[in-house]
């Protein structure tokens, strides 16, 4: 029974990551909303090696629409807003001393409808993830069964609470990618 439930266990975990990747490929798009996490991925210049923004400067929603960037140190300026340039987020940083600030434009009508797209694109990519891990405890409850390790009531029944799993795994993905699109048109 304990390989049953080590095999439940792991599908569970897997299952947990695939939407918490999504939540976090989500939270990085651009909505028209400010949001710490849109410079999360922008890297620096920092004496001569790549570091992510967050390790040269404070990162603060200073309002919905506006990012304000500070630099720790005043050299750091011009790397931090030759960053931001370079990076694929599309805006153009405004510096008043050592400050940056980030404004972030309303989206089009076209731009919301796009990005729902990819929204419900990276839902149904979490939802294969999701079914792939399902696919591999079903084979690992079959071997077992062949094995001889457990019964086909066993088997049943393992089956029948991996599929309850993946259903509830999928439900929240959902959950996830109907939040988003909401955020997305309300904007």
């Amino acid at each position: 029974m304990s390989d049953l439930n080590n095999i439940k266990n792991d599908a569970q975990a897997r299952m947990a990551r695939s939407v918490e990747t999504l939540r976090h490929e989500l939270q990085r798009l651009r909505t028209g909303r400010a949001s710490t996490a849109l410079v999360e991925t922008v890297k620096v210049n920092y004496y001569g090696s790549d570091v992510p923004l967050s390790q040269v400067a404070t990162v603060v929603v200073s309002d919905a629409r506006t990012l304000t960037i500070t630099p720790w140190e005043k050299t750091m300026v011009g790397p931090v807003e030759k960053a931001i340039l370079a990076s694929e987020l599309g805006v153009t940083p405004t510096t008043a001393g050592t400050v940056i600030r980030i404004n972030l434009p309303p989206l089009t009508e076209e731009r919301r409808k796009e990005l729902a797209r990819h929204v419900a694109h990276e839902g149904e990519s979490a939802k294969v993830a999701v079914r792939n891990v399902r696919r591999d405890a079903m084979q690992h409850v079959k071997e077992l069964l062949k094995s001889r390790k457990i019964t086909e009531d066993d088997e049943r029944h393992s089956e029948d609470e991996i599929q309850k799993l993946t259903d509830r795994f999928v439900r929240d993905i959902d959950g996830v990618v109907k939040a988003k699109e909401d955020e997305l048109m309300a904007l």
